[in-house]
């Protein structure tokens, strides 16, 4: 099978767990936010990977880098959605603390990825 190059990165590995992540703190919430926060909040962490991908299939490096910002740009949404999920008391404190690490994680590879693309 072939292995298409996003694939091979290790912040959209990282990223596609953080996904899931997501998905399973999200169970836990109300159900009266279904259509709320649930849903923005999985939207934009499965934007993160698919900017990933997206931007790698790109041929010019500022394009790629494009892509990368946008994923970014997902993953502080989520943050910010996470942060106000936690002050309403829908993640639990030992959630918030396990998933802020991994944001971080990510970020600073989203960065590093974006260094490397524009100084191609």
């Amino acid at each position: 099978m072939y292995i298409f190059s996003f694939e091979k990165l290790n912040v959209w590995k990282d990223s596609k767990e953080f996904v899931k992540e997501i998905y399973r703190i999200t169970t836990k919430f109300p159900d009266s936010e279904k259509f709320g926060m649930i849903s923005q909040l999985r939207r934009a962490s499965i934007s993160v990977p698919s900017n990933i991908a997206e931007g790698s299939s790109r041929k010019i490096s500022k394009d790629q880098a494009h892509f990368t910002i946008l994923a970014y740009s997902s993953l502080t949404e989520v943050l910010n959605q996470i942060i106000i999920s936690h002050e309403l008391n829908y993640i639990s404190l030992e959630d918030y603390q396990s998933i802020r690490p991994q944001i971080e994680m990510i970020s600073n590879k989203l960065n590093a990825l974006r260094n490397a693309q524009l100084n191609k």
